[in-house]
Parts: C-alpha cells; sequence; structure tokens
C-alpha cells in the first residue's frame, strides 16, 4: 500500500513539471480591447503568417438579441497587404 502511495505521489509530480514547463496558452494572442481575441499563426519560411481576429457580431432573434463570435483570418507579412486596421494593429508578429 506504501509502494502505491509513493508511486502516485512520483507519477503526480512528474505530470505537474510538465505541465509548470509548458508554454502558455495565450502565446501568440492578444485578448481584450475592440476584439475578443487577436492571434497570430507561425512565422512561415516566406515570412508570412496568418492572423485571426475574433469580434463580437450582435444578432437579433425574436423579441431579444445575443452576441455571438465571429472570426476572420487574413495573411500578414512582408508583401501583405493589410486590408484591415484589426489586422493591421500590430504590424509585426505578435509572439515577437
Amino acid at each position: 500500500m506504501r509502494r502505491c502511495i509513493v508511486g502516485a505521489s512520483a507519477a503526480l509530480l512528474a505530470a505537474a513539471g510538465v505541465i509548470a514547463a509548458a508554454p502558455p496558452a495565450g502565446a501568440g494572442c492578444l485578448y481584450g480591447g475592440p476584439y475578443i481575441s487577436k492571434c497570430d499563426g507561425p512565422v512561415q519560411p516566406d515570412g508570412t503568417w496568418q492572423r485571426c481576429v475574433a469580434v463580437a457580431r450582435w444578432v437579433p432573434s425574436g423579441l431579444s438579441s445575443h452576441l455571438i463570435p465571429e472570426r476572420h483570418c487574413g495573411p500578414m507579412g512582408p508583401g501583405q497587404p493589410a486590408s484591415d486596421l484589426a489586422f493591421a494593429d500590430p504590424p509585426t508578429h505578435i509572439n515577437d
């Protein structure tokens, strides 16, 4: 019984170490402000990346209404035109 408890404790500590060493969940994302989230994908070999912006959209529903998240994605980086201010700010990769 004692070996089982010691083994379980060691496994729990090992798992906690792996979780503590993981990168933060918000890596590459900005939250708040006028947008729900703004996240950048990995930088490709040509220096470009994909940016996704989520905004709240107002939806009328009978006598009531509600907000739903709406996500827009587009290319960013050298040679890519920023068609919307949501994509242009910041002009650099969020992880940088």
